[in-house]
């Protein structure tokens, strides 16, 4: 089989398995336990005592670190962006680099750019999502200034209970918004594979599937998250 003909296949099943591994999540988080869903349980736990806090210090440094995870990401994202640049300015230089290494099926200097700006494209959807992550954690800032008092467990109105479940809610959507940017780093990872052999690119793809899969449904670590609290 042509060689162009895998890459193309591979791309394909590329974006089928990260858009359609994405819809995926979303929609059996809605349904099962995963990381997502339990991580939901705890964050409205969490708006709930805010109802009965004075001072929000630790809540808000809590938030702060939870914002500082996605700056880090979000500068890195453009270090990266800026090297990637580089190297397709430089594309040919890259391409003779690639051409010496045994064992790597000779693509030609379009290949390389092609494969560059799928990366390029990858990681400046990485650094929106991040940027709009970071955003949302601003927004829950501002909602927990403004987070209504309650003195008791019988003074918790409907009210309450409505921004409980609406602040949880951003916060969520921060959440996710910062999950869709790893996930982009993940799967961007496995474009590197696509430098050797596009056959290689597949493989790659669906192993990063795999992992999230393992991770974000059946890891030790949503076991013993889920049940702390059960």
């Amino acid at each position: 089989m042509d060689v162009n003909l895998i890459s193309i296949a591979g791309f394909v099943w590329f974006i089928f398995c990260w858009f359609g591994y994405t819809t995926f999540a979303r929609k059996q988080a809605k349904k099962r336990r995963c990381i997502a869903s339990v991580l939901h349980r705890y964050r409205i736990a969490w708006m709930r005592r805010l109802l009965f806090r004075e001072q929000l210090i630790a809540d808000t440094a809590l938030l702060a670190s939870l914002e500082r995870q996605v700056t880090f990401f979000a500068s890195t994202t453009i270090l990266i962006l800026a090297a990637l640049l580089t190297l397709l300015s430089t594309s040919e230089r890259l391409f003779e680099l690639i051409s010496d290494i045994p064992g790597v099926y000779q693509a030609s200097i379009f290949d390389i750019q092609v494969h560059l700006i799928v990366m390029i494209a990858i990681f400046i959807y990485a650094f929106f999502t991040f940027t709009w992550s970071m955003r949302q954690y601003g927004f829950c800032s501002v909602l927990m200034g403004a987070f209504p008092r309650a003195n008791s467990e019988d003074d918790i109105s409907a009210e309450h209970e409505n921004y409980i479940r609406h602040v949880a809610k951003i916060i969520d959507h921060a959440g996710h918004s910062y999950n869709y940017g790893l996930r982009s780093y993940y799967f961007a990872m496995s474009t590197l594979a696509w430098f050797i052999h596009p056959i290689a690119f597949i493989f790659a793809t669906t192993m990063v599937v795999m992992v999230l899969y393992q991770r974000e449904f059946h890891s030790q670590t949503l076991r013993v998250m889920d049940q702390i609290d059960s």
